[in-house]
This record gives C-alpha cells, structure tokens and sequence, in this order.
C-alpha cells in the first residue's frame, strides 16, 4: 500500500541547499584571495557575509523577482530556479502567487541592498573606513525587510506558513531568515564601535587643542 504522506527532504532541497553551500564557498574562497592576510577577522567575516548576501539577492531572489513580475508567479513557472521556488513555498506560500508585500519588498532588497553590497565589498578592499556608514544603512534595511515580510503574516495568524515539519520551520524558515536578523545586527554593533570611537577620539583631540 502507497502511502500518501508527500516526501519532505526531495531532490529539489538537496540542490537548493547546496547551492546555498556553493555561495558560501565562493565567498570564503574570495575574502582569501581579495583580503591581506592580516586583515581583522572582523572584517573576513564582514568581506563573506556580504559577498554571500550579495549573490544570494542577485541569484536566487532575483530569480523569485523575475518570476513574480509582470503576470508571472512561481507556481505557474518552469525550469530549476522555479522548482526551487516551488520547494520554499511549501513552507511559505506567499512565494507562490506574487505576494506584493513580498514582491516589493524583493524589489527593494535585488535592486538596492544587493548592488549596497557590492560596493561596501569594494571598500572594505580598499581598506575604505566609509564603509561603517553604509554597514549600518544596509543592515537596517536588512532588518526592516525581514520585520516587513513576517510581521503582517504574523498578524494576520500566519496562514501561509507552514511549520508541520522540521525542514520547513528550522531550516526553510527560522535559520534561512534569522540569519539575516542575527548577522546585520552584529554588523551595526561592530560598526557603531567604529564610529563612535572615531567620533570620540576626535572630540578628545578637538578639546586638548582648544586648551
């Protein structure tokens, strides 16, 4: 006898997560080649996040915008980046049918936060000290995405989601999506520090030579 239990842990998670693995690789394998080798650790881990973040936008939410724009949705597409999609709304529908809380929000975070990146990328190369200023704009933005694409699911008693089984609540939706609550957070603790210290030392400066 069949059973009718639908199969969690397909061939489509499989190379989604791995793709996943894949960008991460890349942006390790480029913080070792672009960084000198007695840059701050801080800054390694700050150069890999957003070459992951960056590629993450670009890739696979740029696929989602392209699948979700001008009459198309997920559901009704084809070919690999559309089975992807099709694997995370099983855990969130919304991805599904062109949400246009998600969909504007996937504008904002492709078009805006990925190119942000990119150039914060460049300056942390060039050793750019301006970069704090932008760290703390684009993890805000960060934030306010994630805050913006479940609160109002939340409010509403979260029909779209779907938490009955380990891979979709624990991986799909709380670590695929806190990572982007946990990291931007230390990103503006560790680039406040900059600032305000660099603010600090100034003042201190400033004082000493009006005396």
């Amino acid at each position: 006898m069949t059973s009718s239990t639908p199969e969690i842990f397909t061939a489509t998670s499989a190379y989604s997560l791995a793709g996943v693995a894949a960008i991460a690789v890349i942006a390790t394998t480029g913080a070792k080649v672009l960084l000198p080798k007695n840059a701050r650790w801080q800054d390694s881990f700050t150069f890999i996040w957003l070459t992951f973040d960056a590629l993450i936008h670009f890739s696979f939410e740029g696929s989602f915008l392209y699948l979700s724009t001008f009459g198309r949705t997920v559901n009704s597409s084809v070919g690999p980046f559309a089975e992807l999609w099709k694997e995370y709304t099983r855990a969130d529908a919304r991805w599904g049918v062109s949400d246009p809380t998600v969909v504007s929000l996937e504008i904002l975070t492709v078009l805006g936060a990925a190119p942000m990146c990119c150039y914060i990328i460049r300056q942390i190369v060039k050793d750019d000290p301006a970069r704090h200023y932008w760290i703390i704009v684009l993890s805000t933005a960060e934030l306010y995405g994630g805050w913006m694409t479940f609160c109002p699911e939340w409010l509403t008693g979260s029909p779209s989601l779907d938490t009955s089984n380990p891979l979709y609540l624990w991986v799909y939706l709380v670590f695929m999506n806190v990572i982007w609550v946990a990291i931007p957070l230390w990103l503006m603790w560790d680039s406040y520090g900059h600032i305000s210290g660099s603010l600090r030392r100034a003042q201190a400066v400033q004082k000493v030579k009006k005396n």
